[in-house]
């Protein structure tokens, strides 16, 4: 669970709670019951799940959306240039470094805070092996453009759709325009295992080096080698990690991917709540609201509105002295944090810098009441007033 404000008042208002119900915990007691809690089973079930509902051929659960990401990167044998947003998780950043290649930062749409499409072909170079996109908040990038771009230069593109389990661009999902779609599973995101990832993708033989990357580079795991005549038997053919989900956690997923729809159909009636009650707020100049755009079909994992820089950072900080747990994504950007500043230095990245001065995420989850939600507006115009 994410830590609470404890105030005098006693209102506290996270800035997300998982929703969960007896459903999950009916799933781990039968994990438990069955005392194969490692790898196993539930991972089987909640992948034919997930490919069920994206309508894909293999899909492989991990630890972490940035397990994942890193994990892709190794399984497509790149180490040449990424182009990445900055407007981001540095988790996006940290997979490529850490897959031994090398990131270039994208600058993003204000509008959005998605890759800014048009950007991109300047960014290309001889070295330039992947394009990879983040969907910011749960709003789809222009996945159309995004495609083209790759398809004309030859390059991969690897999704970081972190927030946007269920977003569509053009009614198509975001996560399966290229190689691979990395998704989280972290207590934010619109289902939670507590912590865990997962890849999705139409290609066997990059599923493959994947699988054995993230199991020791054996290429059996311990459930499947338990069919075997010598089931003892290990092999590495690649010097791998452990970035495996355990079956606790695909029990979770099991039983919250059933219920992904409708969580997210909450989520959107939330945000179309919000809008409507501080849109007042934008028609005075004080605030820019979030909205859909022509393409996309958000799942609004975030709600994040825009206000000036000289008045963000007093307006969270009210907020949250008022038991209203609001936060900022992403300040600062990835491009001016100590070890990228000083690695990949870039002249400057205007939107993104300016974003990231003006941003302010509200909470925002399936199970917020009508009077959380009036609460939220009611101090957000009290304290630009």
């Amino acid at each position: 669970m994410l830590k609470r404000l404890k105030i005098s008042n006693g209102v506290n208002i996270p800035l997300c709670r998982p929703s969960f119900d007896g459903s999950e915990l009916e799933e781990v007691r039968g994990v438990l019951a069955s005392g194969w809690v490692a790898h196993g089973p539930k991972n089987k079930e909640f992948e034919k799940l997930l490919a069920d509902f994206f309508g894909v051929k293999e899909v492989i659960l991990l630890n972490s959306c940035a397990s994942a990401l890193e994990a892709a990167l190794v399984g497509l044998g790149i180490r040449g240039e990424v182009i990445i947003p900055s407007f981001t998780m540095s988790a996006t950043a940290n997979a490529v470094v850490r897959a031994g290649a090398t990131p270039v930062f994208c600058d993003v749409e204000w509008k959005t805070g998605n890759m800014d499409a048009s950007l991109i072909e300047g960014l290309i170079t001889k070295k330039t092996e992947v394009i990879m996109p983040v969907h910011f908040a749960g709003f789809p990038c222009d996945m159309d453009a995004i495609a083209a771009i790759a398809k004309k230069h030859n390059l991969y593109v690897i999704e970081d759709s972190a927030e946007c389990i269920g977003g569509k661009w053009n009614g198509k999902f975001a996560g399966t325009f290229g190689s691979a779609g990395c998704f989280s599973f972290w207590a934010t995101k619109n289902i939670t295992t507590g912590e865990g990832g997962v890849i999705i993708t139409n290609d066997h033989s990059f599923a493959e080096r994947v699988r054995t990357f993230m199991s020791h580079g054996i290429s059996r795991d311990t459930h499947e080698r338990q069919k075997l005549e010598r089931p003892w038997e290990r092999d590495s053919v690649m010097a791998g990690v452990n970035y495996r989900m355990g079956d606790i956690p695909a029990a979770i997923g099991v039983a919250q991917m059933k219920k992904l729809s409708g969580l997210n159909a909450k989520r959107k009636k939330h945000a179309e709540y919000l809008n409507s009650s501080l849109n007042s707020l934008e028609t005075e100049g004080l605030i820019e609201l979030p909205r859909e755009f022509p393409g996309a079909e958000s799942v609004w994992q975030m709600y994040v509105i825009k206000v000036k820089p000289e008045v963000r950072d007093g307006l969270v900080l009210k907020l949250r002295e008022n038991g209203i747990s609001a936060s900022v994504h992403f300040d600062p950007p990835v491009h001016l944090q100590t070890f990228y500043k000083k690695n990949f230095p870039v002249k400057s990245l205007p939107a993104t810098e300016k974003l990231s001065k003006s941003v302010i995420t509200l909470p925002l989850f399936p199970d917020l009441t009508e009077s959380e939600l009036d609460y939220i507006v009611g101090h957000v115009k009290l304290a630009l007033a």
